[in-house]
């Protein structure tokens, strides 16, 4: 599976794009089907580094590459898959 599709890349907001809104929308959801993490992204900087919510052993607001999640193996050796079925949602919701 892809893991970002050109439609995705252009609905995704720059980096620092939401750095004044409140509760920023979370665009893309990213997750192991075989272990708990889970990312969010809410920001892209059209290369490799997203911004948005990382759920994995805390939950917090940081940087993530999609280089990175295109390596990362879960517990079995799944690779992170592109939830198809996620609606942009506010972060806070998430």
């Amino acid at each position: 599976m892809k893991l970002l599709t050109k439609e995705i890349r252009e609905t995704l907001p720059k980096l620092y794009a939401n750095e004044e809104t409140e509760d920023p929308k979370a665009v893309v959801k990213f997750f192991t089907p075989d272990s708990n993490w889970t990312w969010y992204a809410t920001e892209f900087d059209g290369e490799d580094t997203f911004f948005g919510l990382v759920d994995g052993h805390e939950r917090e607001l940081g940087y993530f590459s999609l280089k990175e999640l295109e390596a990362v193996r879960g517990a079995f050796g799944l690779p992170v898959e592109r939830d198809r079925w996620f609606k942009p949602t506010p972060i806070s919701e998430c």
